[in-house]
């Protein structure tokens, strides 16, 4: 009998959730971009193929809802002075908590579709080829927005070649330096 997919769906859970925490910034709003891509992958377990990127397959589905639900937000009244984004955010506990909060900061400033492409290529390991893919796009377009995203945050973080990153943090190492750190 042949191996169910939904039982491979379990192992991509702690990095679907790190990639929707990356692209929410909410730790209430990731767990429930991974239960909606969850329920849709389970409910549409049958238009995977067999022998391809379940991970590559799982992420899309993130990113796709992640990006519906942006356009749903658009039509929704914001929370303008912050209240409740105050209430719910919780400051990093770990010694790197003023790199990470600079960081995140930049991080923050940086486009969607960099932000997204860093994610992917440079904290989450996908090749190129695998987030180009994901996103619908070029290889080429990918490699452009991860080089654009790394130089904006180096000029955002006000960082030299020569200059240690000394974030603990090793996914953000990555996403800033590359594939050499990776």
């Amino acid at each position: 009998m042949a191996n169910d997919p939904r039982d491979e769906i379990v192992e991509h859970l702690t990095s679907l959730r790190a990639f929707a925490r990356s692209l929410t910034r909410n730790h209430a709003a990731a767990d429930d971009l991974v239960q909606d891509t969850v329920v849709k992958a389970w409910s549409n377990i049958d238009k995977f193929q067999a022998g391809t990127n379940m991970r590559a397959w799982l992420f899309t589905i993130l990113r796709n809802t992640f990006y519906s639900s942006r356009r749903k937000v658009k039509r929704e009244v914001a929370d303008v002075d912050g209240a409740m984004t105050a209430q719910l955010s919780e400051k990093p506990a770990h010694d790197g908590r003023l790199a990470m909060k600079d960081f995140a900061v930049a991080f923050a400033e940086l486009p969607d579709e960099q932000r997204e492409a860093l994610l992917l290529v440079g904290a989450s390991g996908f090749s190129y080829e695998e987030a180009a893919d994901m996103c619908d796009c070029a290889v080429g377009t990918i490699k452009s927005r991860v080089n654009r995203a790394r130089k904006r945050l180096t000029e955002l973080l006000e960082l030299d070649e020569d200059d240690a990153l000394e974030l603990t943090d090793a996914a953000t190492v990555a996403v800033i330096s590359g594939p050499a750190a990776a």
